[in-house]
Order: C-alpha cells, then structure tokens, then sequence
C-alpha cells in the first residue's frame, strides 16, 4: 500500500502500521520533514531521499506532498473490535450500503475518528475498500478508526439487532433526525451515492432518519451527510442527562 502526504505518513509510523520505508523528496527544504525524519530514525524505518520522478511513480495522483511510506495492505478488525464500546458509552456504528468512491470513503473515516466513533462495518462487495486514496483523504483516521469486512451488509444488520443494538437507515424518507432519540446503542447504515441505502436493507432496519431538507437539489454528498448525522448522535449524548 503507497501512503503519501506528511499528515498520513506520520500517523502510520506512530501507530506502528508496517512501513517498509520512506521515500522523502531529495531537494525539500530540511524543516519541512524533521520531525516526520526523526520520528522514522526512532522506530527504525528506513528514509530513502529520492528525485520528484520516483515519488511521481509511485503515487496514484500526484498529491504527495514529497512523501510517500511503503507499507503494508491496511488491516482490518474484527467485527466484535468495533463493537467494544470505549469507557461504557453507548456503542455509535457506521454501516456503509454501497459507498464506491474512494474519497467519500476516506471523508467518513475521517468524520468518524473526529466524532469518536466506535468502528465502521464494510461490506466486501458493492463498496470501496480502505485503498491507499482513501487512506490520505482520511489524513491519517484511517489509522486510528477500526473499520470490519463483512460478507453481507443485511446479515450484518440482523447479528447487530440480535445483540441489541438499534439499527437506523439514514432515508430521505425518514424521520426528522432533530426529533429522534440518538442517545442508545446504534448502528446508522450510509447510503451510495447513487442508489442510497438498498431497499431490501433499509426495511430491515429498526428506522430510517433523514436531515430536513430546505434547499432545490434535496441530496447531500454521502460523507457529509454522514458528518451531520454523527454529530447530531454527539450532540445529543453530551446532552442527555444534563
């Protein structure tokens, strides 16, 4: 897996990610990667200094930032890792139905890691993989979000409801996320771009959510959306019980 850009580098190398090596631009002035250079030679990662082309080779657009870690593929969790709640708070869940766009899957987790959330499950087909576009638009939460495969978002759900926890599809057709209760064990399913949540997926669900819409186009970018509905969750657990 190519990393790039100083921001995910660095988060990789401190969160003991296998980096195989570093790759820094040869003529970058000095300060620009002290710290990330002295954070390398302390884990004992190699830092090769290389020409713009080599770094240009590796990286799939070109937003390298004069960085880029060689390491190895992104490793995922465990289902029951994503469910462990954090300090008895109650469980918030991500379910992405469909997402295929790199940057919006790299855009949630990064939302995610922001809001605190206790993992997100992925389906291993219709959906992006964590691929290494994903990891730099996540500017480095990919390291620290725990993010699970699983076979089937539908079996998902129903192993989630058994163990109860209260599972939400975000829906236009949904009630007013402002007027529904966030607070409990929760798993809200994301939507595609293109298709939002699944049909059959979506009555499997306890309930559907959806943001009030005011404007002429009524859709919102999947990642987001996704930030809205997260810190509404937040919102209303820093509040419950004041």
């Amino acid at each position: 897996m190519i990393i790039q850009g100083r921001n995910a580098v660095t988060e990789a190398v401190k969160n003991a990610v296998t980096v195989e090596k570093v790759l820094v631009l040869k003529d970058a002035p000095t300060h620009n990667n002290y710290n990330l250079i002295k954070l390398c030679r302390e884990n004992k990662i190699t830092v090769q200094f290389v020409e713009k082309q080599a770094l240009e080779r590796l990286s799939p657009d070109g937003r390298h930032q004069g960085v880029i870690a060689v390491a190895t593929e992104f490793e995922y969790s465990d289902v029951d890792d994503v469910l462990e709640k954090k300090d008895g708070k109650p469980l918030l869940v991500l379910i992405l139905d469909g997402i295929e766009d790199p940057h919006n899957l790299g855009a949630i987790i990064r939302v995610a890691e922001c809001a605190g959330v206790n993992g997100i499950l992925l389906p291993r087909r219709r959906c992006c993989p964590v691929t290494d576009t994903a990891v730099k638009v996540s500017c480095g939460a990919s390291q620290y979000v725990k993010i699970a495969k699983v076979n089937n978002v539908n079996d998902a759900i129903r192993d989630l409801k058994e163990r109860g926890i209260f599972v939400l599809a975000a829906d236009m057709g949904g009630a007013d996320i402002y007027r529904t209760d966030l607070t409990g064990d929760i798993a809200i399913v994301i939507g595609g771009e293109g298709e939002g949540v699944h049909q059959l997926t979506s009555k499997l669900c306890d309930g559907k959510i959806a943001l009030p819409q005011f404007g002429q186009i009524n859709s919102l970018n999947a990642s987001v959306a996704t930030g809205i509905v997260v810190y509404e969750a937040v919102r209303q657990r820093e509040n419950h019980g004041k």
